[in-house]
């Protein structure tokens, strides 16, 4: 710039050499303001990554925290979804690439650490909390108030009709009855129908191996009379079906939690004061309902999590 000057100085009169210097401080007074806002943002600002499984209402709860931890922290978050299984999730977790996501009571039973093998709901918590503590190092934190588990599912019409609530009360008709079922679950010796049937002295009619995915339509459509299906799956609202009580607690507990890293929460322990509002807040019904607006109504997961965040009055702005 100085040797452009030079050159044209001769012919410029003093007008235009003031204007030349008013324009020479213009980049440096806006690096000057870009490099403020960098350095404050790095002083006051720090970054969490979220991971999520390939469900929905892994996503819906990602967002919540999101929005949670930003509006009520100086913290900044990222939510990375679709990692294929929770093994992929805590290893990430392990590694340090992501710090938080939900997780499942339920996961203690994947052979991450010995276990007592109850299926007592509080026994199950204290477990999972105490093992993936000592473990991993990781603060599992109190449920959000609903599980993911398999649930016996029937129409609503049959329900009411034959008085169905639980389990066990469809052990007078269940000759008459076809199932309709996960192939995999089938074929489990220890937790699967073999062990079912044991327990619930239950043995039905007929038994038609599908797909997990094609169970909800089949019910709905009087091809099955009752089907194992996913306790907080969209399309039971979305097909009027009704998930009937374990009452032997045949099936482990599944219930939902948001886990974090402990060095994480030991650096910002305004985290847990952000998301605790979630905890013990989030029944089945109303995370049937969340999934359903993302799955049936194809709205947006961070759309969702913040309308409902405000239906609750959680957000501050």
């Amino acid at each position: 710039m100085r040797n452009v000057h030079r050159g044209q100085r001769a012919g410029r009169n003093k007008e235009g050499v003031m204007k030349l210097k008013k324009l020479k401080y213009i980049p440096l007074l806006v690096w000057m303001i870009v490099l403020a806002g960098l350095t404050s943002a790095c002083g006051i600002q720090s970054e969490i990554t979220i991971g999520t499984q390939t469900y929905t209402e892994t996503k819906i709860i990602a967002e919540m925290y999101k929005a949670l931890i930003e509006d009520q922290t100086d913290l900044t978050v990222d939510v990375i979804p679709d990692l294929a299984s929770s093994s992929l999730v805590i290893n990430a977790m392990k590694r340090n690439d992501v710090q938080m996501a939900t997780l499942y009571t339920g996961e203690i039973f994947n052979n991450h650490f010995p276990i007592s093998g109850t299926k007592d709901r509080d026994q199950v918590l204290k477990e999972a909390q105490d093992g993936f503590q000592e473990h991993f190092g990781f603060t599992w934190m109190n449920p959000l108030g609903f599980e993911n588990t398999y649930a016996f599912t029937v129409r609503k019409d049959l329900a009411e009709a034959n008085g169905y609530t639980q389990i066990s009360d469809v052990h007078k008709d269940m000759d008459q009855m076809k199932l309709g079922v996960d192939t995999t679950w089938l074929e489990r010796s220890t937790d699967g129908y073999p062990a079912f049937s044991k327990a619930y002295d239950i043995k039905f009619g007929q038994v038609f191996p599908m797909e997990i995915s094609l169970v909800y339509s089949a019910v709905a459509n009087e091809q099955v009379d009752i089907v194992l299906a996913y306790s907080t799956d969209s399309r039971l609202k979305a097909y009027q079906l009704q998930t009937l009580q374990d009452d032997k607690q045949f099936f482990p507990p599944y219930d939902a939690s948001p886990v974090m890293r402990s060095d994480l929460l030991e650096k910002y322990p305004e985290i847990q004061d952000a998301i605790a509002p979630l905890i013990d807040h989030l029944d089945a019904d109303t995370m049937i309902s969340l999934n359903y607006q993302v799955d049936i109504e194809k709205k947006s997961e961070r759309e969702v999590a913040i309308a409902y965040l405000k239906e609750q009055g959680l957000l501050k702005s």
